[in-house]
């Protein structure tokens, strides 16, 4: 029984480790983000967060940006491409 619950542990440590790593998808060349209009905000004080470019299934696919309340004293940090061994890749934006 202790053996079964360490394999559990250990594959459920091993899951949660590749759902949290940072894309592989690298492109040679970065695309240009769609354009849109943004929205009105919902209520005073609401923040935009940018739009982002989400790797799905060995690409890149747009996901529009969004209005969001503040997250405390934390600022939104946008995302941006990175020069990487053969191409690009998208570093995802971070509330810190």
């Amino acid at each position: 029984m202790k053996r079964l619950m360490l394999l559990f542990c250990a594959a459920a440590i091993t899951l949660f480790a590749v759902s949290c790593a940072p894309s592989a998808v690298v492109v040679t060349e970065r695309p240009a983000p769609p354009v849109y209009v943004r929205p009105a905000p919902p209520r005073p004080g609401y923040i935009w967060v940018e739009g982002e470019w989400r790797a799905r299934s060995g690409r890149y696919v747009w996901q529009n940006g969004y209005w969001t309340r503040p997250h405390g004293s934390r600022q939104w940090h946008g995302g941006h491409w990175e020069k990487a061994r053969g191409g690009w890749y998208w570093q995802n934006g971070y509330w810190r």
